[in-house]
């Protein structure tokens, strides 16, 4: 096959190119260009996509001896993935911008192009395995590392994206990727891996959603208050919180329980922010819409037992899902509570190991007090 293998600049989209490469594959490898002033960009090794990041990237496909190209999606990831994570905040609700990457940039834009020019698929460094059904079908599982399993953020890839997707090192641990790396002569066999928001130069994404939002803020300012109404404090903008978030709040008054607050609600429009104890953040059901399946859909109007992983990193929750009857959202009932759940987040249902499909979470539904 003809392939684009995806390299971030990492040891783990490096080595995934070079197995497409041993695996007997035509690659081509791409750089994703994803900043309008590239130079805005941080250094050192925090982001996914740095100039560094680039160097990297062009260093290890020249080791490994492929074509190397940058693509240029910075308009597309700007509107795509910044603007919504601009607005998502904006509306009170925690958003996932890694899991809108993989949407909307890797595995739509990026697929796109490479189907366009002649390629067979698009190769990446995530950890997660495809396995193919016995009538021929494709589903997105697990990788074998579950500390380094990448499949929530995959979650949101549908049937047509699967069937073009190589995920080659989704069969092996982390550090067994570093050897091979090391082995093959990689000079990114280690480097750290990326983590924070690749956009956010300093990882302050307070202080980087007030200075982009500008005007556009739905306020700059409002009361931290108690479930009674009490004011407890200030802040300078709702957009610095998400639900079941304890650090930053700045309250002088500690509760009179001794016990540490959590944001519980968020109001935007009043500019109000609402905490309260950790057992008030108890999610027993969650409505999530736009439900996207991974290989074979759940049917319109049924039910069915899941887990359920609501954090990219997070645990996951025994429950029951039910596909509305026109089929454009989706009910879970939790078996194992979850606490700090938030609209924006994404639901990740799983059998087993298999992903079923992922929906974008609108409303929970708390135990009640």
């Amino acid at each position: 096959m003809k392939v684009v293998a995806a390299m971030s600049g990492g040891v783990d989209s490096a080595v995934a190119a070079a197995r497409a490469v041993e695996a007997g594959h035509d690659v081509t490898g791409i750089h994703l260009a994803l900043s309008r002033n590239p130079q805005s960009y941080r250094s050192g090794a925090r982001g996914c996509c740095t100039i560094e990041d680039s160097n990297d990237a062009r260093r290890a496909a020249d080791v490994i001896g492929i074509p190397f190209y940058v693509w240029d999606l910075s308009d597309r990831f700007h509107e795509d993935v910044v603007v919504d994570f601009m607005d998502t905040y904006a509306a009170g609700q925690t958003p996932n911008p890694c899991l809108r990457c993989n949407e909307k940039i890797k595995f739509a834009a990026v697929l796109d192009r490479a189907l366009a020019l002649g390629f067979d698929a698009v190769a990446t460094g995530h950890y997660a395995r495809l396995d193919t059904t016995a009538d021929g079908g494709v589903e997105l599982h697990r990788a074998v590392d579950h500390g380094k399993d990448q499949s929530y953020v995959l979650g949101v890839l549908d049937d047509r994206q699967l069937r073009h997707s190589l995920f080659p090192l989704g069969d092996t641990p982390k550090q067994e990727v570093r050897r091979e790396a090391a082995a093959r002569g990689l000079l990114v066999a280690d480097k750290p891996d990326s983590h924070d928001i690749c956009f956010v130069a300093d990882g302050d994404s307070a202080g980087w959603l007030r200075e982009k939002l500008g005007d556009r803020a739905p306020n700059h300012g409002g009361a931290i208050v108690d479930e009674t109404g009490e004011v407890l404090g200030e802040h300078e903008g709702t957009f610095a919180f998400t639900i079941g978030q304890r650090r930053g709040l700045r309250l002088g008054t500690p509760a009179p329980d001794g016990k540490p607050r959590f944001v519980l609600d968020i109001e935007p429009v009043s500019g109000t922010v609402t905490v309260g104890p950790r057992e008030r953040l108890a999610v027993e059901r969650i409505r999530a819409d736009r439900p996207r399946w991974c290989g074979a859909p759940l049917a319109s109007g049924t039910t069915a037992e899941v887990t359920v992983q609501l954090r990219a990193h997070g645990d996951e929750h025994r429950g029951r899902v039910r596909v509305a009857d026109d089929g454009r959202s989706v009910e879970i009932e939790l078996t194992d509570l979850a606490f700090g759940i938030a609209p924006g987040q994404a639901a990740v249902l799983y059998q087993g190991t298999r992903v079923v499909g992922s929906a974008t979470i609108t409303a929970t539904e708390r135990i009640p007090a």
